[in-house]
């Protein structure tokens, strides 16, 4: 259907299967086979059944997914490409989906009135949409739009900076602010917090495409929080990589913000904020952090707040002479993504609840993509590992965190318990994550 190592993203009328946009591969796929996926699945809603996702003799992956029985949205990964999974899938479309309602408000998405003047508006929606099929850069090591998780990057120094941040967005009549280094949260206000962990997911990627302008002022709707009346995000570049931007309503203005309060509380502290910049070039670890130098990456999800942070050492601490050779940055990220993946579709439960307008399609969606634990077991697993050619991976759930770790080959499979232990308590214990 599509070639190898392709991901192509249909957006059609729910109701007469009119193609609004198609996105992703540079190959497009021909009208007449949009149709019959269109048509496949309005056939298995005639008759009482939801199509959710299916597999060709191929081996392509195809998914639909309806919402507010408006859109219908379409994800076709390319045979082969086993480095898209089927529950990337599922979250691309909840994502893309996600982006429309952030850009254009679910009202002008729900009820459509002209197709003509919905393609028009869509536009807008490209770069995010886009962002989104690219992963945002693997080689980065940025995981939200699969995990859900909010990714961070943990400060050396938080207490200043946090003060810093409270105080600006207080000043601006707000009380949700952001502080994003490298497109990574370094820290946020309670409020900001307390948005549904893909608004924040989506909101660091719409600032990062955004990022480039000293300051800019674009209306936002929240997906979850305020999907029909629009809110101000407003953006403020205080190095390069380093953005501070709140959410407000019609007052204060863009002009007072920039020339009143930026400088006021922002520069006393500018050399904090180049030691962050300085940090996140090596990781979103702060150095107080001592992994082992058989850790090749890791991701650490912390359950209640819905945060994670990720690190992919780029050379080792210590030399073996057992060790080999450090594979790429993007490829240790591509194997941490394979192996969450492979955790929670198959042992790990997952805390995600659905917010959106169609939460029991999600849920079922979602559901369908966990395979049974072995008959016989009644526990839920917390412990699962995973021996490749390339690495060792384990995974480790507690009632706050998951961990999934890669490691050299050359750790004993009996160590790896310890292994994946001794980091976790390395980061809680040093950071309080």
């Amino acid at each position: 259907m599509l070639q190898a190592e392709t991901v192509q993203l249909l957006c059609l009328t729910a109701a007469s299967g009119v193609p609004l946009f198609s996105r992703g591969s540079s190959k497009q796929l021909p009208f007449s086979v949009i149709g019959s996926l269109n048509g496949v699945h309005m056939f298995g809603a005639g008759q009482g059944a939801l199509l959710s996702s299916c597999e060709t003799e191929r081996g392509s992956t195809v998914v639909w997914r309806v919402f507010q029985d408006s859109l219908m949205l379409i994800a076709v990964s390319g045979s082969g490409n086993n480095a898209v999974s089927k529950l990337h899938l599922h979250h691309l479309l909840e994502n893309t989906w996600n982006c429309m309602v952030l850009v254009l408000g679910q009202d002008e998405l729900a009820n459509m009135r002209n197709v003509e003047r919905l393609k028009r508006e869509l536009r807008s929606c490209y770069r995010l949409i886009d962002r989104l099929l690219e992963r945002r850069g693997e080689d980065q090591g940025f995981m939200g739009d699969l995990t859900h998780c909010a990714d961070c990057l943990l400060p050396s120094h938080p207490a200043i900076l946090q003060q810093a941040l409270d105080s600006f967005t207080q000043a601006a009549s707000s009380e949700f602010g952001c502080l994003l280094i490298r497109g990574r949260v370094a820290l946020a206000t309670e409020k900001w917090w307390r948005l549904a962990p893909q608004e924040v997911v989506l909101l660091s990627i719409l600032v990062s495409l955004l990022s480039g302008v000293t300051s800019c002022d674009y209306p936002v709707f929240l997906p979850q929080g305020s999907p029909t009346v629009a809110h101000r995000l407003l953006c403020f570049q205080l190095l390069p990589s380093a953005v501070v931007c709140v959410l407000c309503g019609p007052s204060p203005s863009l002009h007072h913000v920039e020339s009143e309060l930026v400088g006021c509380f922002w520069s006393p502290v500018v050399e904090t904020l180049r030691g962050c910049l300085e940090q996140a070039e090596r990781s979103p670890l702060p150095p107080s952090v001592s992994l082992r130098w058989d850790v090749q990456g890791l991701l650490l999800i912390n359950r209640e707040t819905r945060r994670s942070v990720g690190a992919c050492p780029r050379a080792r601490s210590h030399t073996s002479s057992e060790a080999l050779p450090l594979s790429s940055p993007a490829r240790r990220w591509e194997l941490l993504r394979h192996f969450y993946t492979f955790a929670v579709t198959r042992y790990f439960t997952s805390e995600e609840a659905s917010t959106s307008p169609d939460s029991s399609a999600s849920t079922a969606a979602l559901e369908s993509l966990h395979e049974e634990f072995s008959g016989g077991f009644t526990h839920q697993p917390v412990q699962c590992y995973l021996v490749t050619d390339e690495c060792k991976c384990y995974g480790l759930q507690t009632p706050q965190h998951q961990l999934y770790l890669l490691t050299d080959l050359s750790v004993p499979t009996f160590a790896l318990r310890s292994v994946a232990t001794h980091t976790l308590s390395a980061v809680t214990a040093t950071t309080g994550f």
